[in-house]
């Protein structure tokens, strides 16, 4: 298939004065600067989800972008050990959409960098049949990360970026090809 892999990144925060724009916006940067990815960009704050899931217009557009998607990267921050409460509803929203298809994570927080949000997603998305990629981005203490330009000297999360990005390609490639190929059984 010579058409370039289709990454959707979640922007997960939707709370007002967010740091998230800052994190996804070098993230995406990053991403757009391979060439080889189709890449957008899905901000939860912008994106009205039913949390009692109930159907409609806009879950039915949401599910659409979603399985049009070779695979995800999820930016996301820690909130109480946690990841925020609408990405949870994202991932709710949808159900075969997601299968066979791999995700990795960028996280930012205070100490921990937002790495107990992204073992808490590792559960949630192997239930919905998604490839976790192992690398992750984190940030620790992530406003002291970014200078004012949105940039970060963070040579760890910058060398972590790149990794992730080659092992979400390489399982996006396989996994595509698969589906097209064999039809995932979920």
């Amino acid at each position: 298939m010579d058409d370039p892999l289709r990454l959707e990144v979640i922007v997960a925060s939707v709370r007002p004065e967010r740091f998230a724009p800052v994190v996804a916006d070098w993230f995406l940067r990053t991403a757009r600067a391979d060439g080889g990815l189709d890449v957008g960009v899905i901000d939860l704050a912008h994106t009205p989800l039913p949390v009692d899931l109930t159907a409609g217009p806009e879950v039915e557009a949401y599910g659409r972008r979603i399985g049009a998607a070779d695979g995800f990267i999820v930016v996301t921050s820690e909130y109480n050990h946690g990841y925020p409460a609408a990405l949870k509803t994202a991932l709710d929203v949808c159900k075969r959409e997601w299968r066979a298809k791999p995700i990795g994570f960028v996280s930012y927080g205070g100490l921990s960098g937002g790495l107990r949000a992204v073992e808490q997603l590792r559960q949630v998305v192997a239930e919905l049949h998604m490839v976790s990629i192992r690398e992750t981005v984190s940030f620790h203490e992530a406003k002291r990360k970014f200078d004012a330009a949105g940039e970060t000297a963070d040579g760890a999360a910058i060398d972590a970026a790149q990794r992730l990005l080659r092992q979400w390609s390489w399982w996006a490639g396989h996994l595509r090809a698969a589906r097209a190929a064999d039809p995932y059984p979920g």
